[in-house]
């Protein structure tokens, strides 16, 4: 009979599926890896079982232990089937803005599920790669597979991912293309393929909010690139050991509103039912595709993850509307704000350095007519922020400060937010301690968004 033993034999082997109708007017073969056909309806379930099995071989994990892993969800499915396949139990952490859907579908499964804030730097004690580790160091005959920097996780993509697309284009790939998260997936995929042909093209897709773009092109992990974002799954604030940059040719980075979109057409014209990230990968791939690709060549792009996963979002109309992704002009964003700023007095952003005066800043802040300033030191990255009132209170405190430099009085960098967030969430971010807001627009320069600008976008 042909049986599988447990539920975990039958990851892999997921289909290739050519897209019709997305890629109008794209010229060469375009095809989809379509990973929501593994029983945990996500690529991820390939480097749960390897990174589990690989823990066995080592001794790190015995009979009746725990798992414990930080996850945006699909990873912590796939650790939960290898867990009831093998025996083990499940703790894991999640960001808070992961789907209620990821939430209830792991405990659904059996596993402990502990959410942590999202805005946190990834070494605050609170962020959930901190609270995964100290479980592990609580909790006895317990491991943490860190997903992030454990290289099982791009070895399965080398033994399995890659030699499957290989087999199935019969050799004939050309380019291949996907999200980029823990970077297991691209990496060891990626490695497998240009080993076979070391012409062929990997194109890294990345978010808004994230890192992996800039240090491509330039070396550098700036934290000025990151800033809170909504898609799920990708994009990081960190540089995980999984991402081998040398076998990723070029990053483009994709919007929320734009990954969320793509994915409902993938849904109802393609009829693939697929994840938020899906549709990063496959709007950025063909935008990438409309000036690049050839009538020969055969892009495959790998969509991770199943719909189910996002349903109260990306597939809910009024959440939505809510987030300025479908056209209503009712909700407008911080695009609508910036391009109505940029129609009008110009697009520069006005800012001070660290080691000027306060009496200078008095007098930058008095002959533009503002109240708020970003600060920058000397390689003009963004370190504070400086406001009147700030200003106002150490002068009445302390008159001699005006000639100290702003470096001395200066409050913690305005928030970044993304070019889609809508009025009410941007409104819900300033308050006492935050008076402004800063957004990259579609350049790339950073704007900021007052208070002022918000109620000029309510009564307009």
């Amino acid at each position: 009979m042909n049986v599988h033993n447990s539920i975990v034999d039958a990851i892999g082997n997921t289909p290739l599926v050519k897209l019709n109708r997305v890629t109008k007017g794209i010229r060469g073969t375009v095809l989809a890896k379509v990973e929501y056909f593994n029983p945990g309806n996500s690529v991820k379930d390939r480097i749960a079982i390897r990174m589990i099995e690989d823990a066995e071989k080592r001794g790190d994990l015995k009979p009746g232990g725990t798992i414990i892993e930080g996850t945006s969800g699909n990873t912590g499915f796939g650790l939960a089937l290898t867990a009831i396949a093998k025996g083990y139990k499940c703790i894991f952490t999640m960001a808070d803005k992961q789907s209620k859907e990821k939430i209830d579908i792991l405990r659904a499964v059996g596993a402990e599920v502990v959410v942590c804030p999202t805005n946190v730097a990834p070494d605050d004690p609170r962020s959930y790669y901190s609270v995964a580790r100290k479980l592990n160091r609580d909790i006895p005959n317990s491991i943490y597979p860190n997903q992030y920097d454990n290289l099982s996780n791009r070895e399965a993509h080398y033994d399995t991912t890659g030699p499957e697309i290989w087999r199935d284009t019969d050799g004939r790939i050309t380019h291949f293309a996907a999200s980029v998260g823990t970077g297991g997936t691209i990496s060891g995929t990626s490695k497998f393929l240009k080993e076979q042909n070391p012409n062929l093209f990997t194109l890294g897709l990345d978010t808004y909010g994230s890192v992996f773009k800039k240090y491509k092109e330039t070396g550098l992990f700036d934290p000025g690139e990151i800033y809170p974002y909504l898609t799920e799954g990708i994009g990081e604030d960190i540089l995980p050991q999984n991402v081998d940059f040398s076998v990723i040719d070029q990053f483009i980075k994709v919007t929320d509103k734009d990954a969320a979109i793509m994915a409902r057409r993938l849904s109802r014209e393609e009829g693939l039912f697929v994840g938020w990230s899906c549709g990063t990968a496959v709007h950025g791939a063909l935008e990438w595709a409309k000036d690049n690709l050839t009538d020969d060549d055969v892009l495959v792009i790998l969509l991770p993850d199943h719909g189910t996963r996002y349903l109260a979002k990306i597939y809910n109309d009024t959440w939505m509307k809510d987030h300025g992704f479908l056209e209503d002009r009712s909700f407008k964003t911080a695009r609508d704000i910036i391009r109505h700023k940029s129609a009008g007095a110009g697009d520069s952003l006005t800012t001070i350095r660290t080691d000027v005066s306060i009496s200078q800043a008095i007098q930058v802040l008095n002959r533009n007519g503002i109240s708020q300033i970003p600060v920058t030191d000397e390689t003009d990255q963004i370190v504070g922020s400086l406001t009147d009132s700030t200003v106002l209170n150490r002068l009445i405190d302390d008159p001699a400060v005006k000639d100290h430099p702003v470096s001395e009085v200066m409050d913690k960098p305005f928030k970044f937010v993304g070019l889609d967030n809508t009025i009410d969430a941007l409104s819900s971010l300033i308050d006492r301690d935050n008076k402004a807001l800063l957004v990259r627009d579609e350049r790339e320069q950073v704007q900021i968004i007052t208070q002022a600008d918000l109620l000029a976008a309510m009564t307009n």
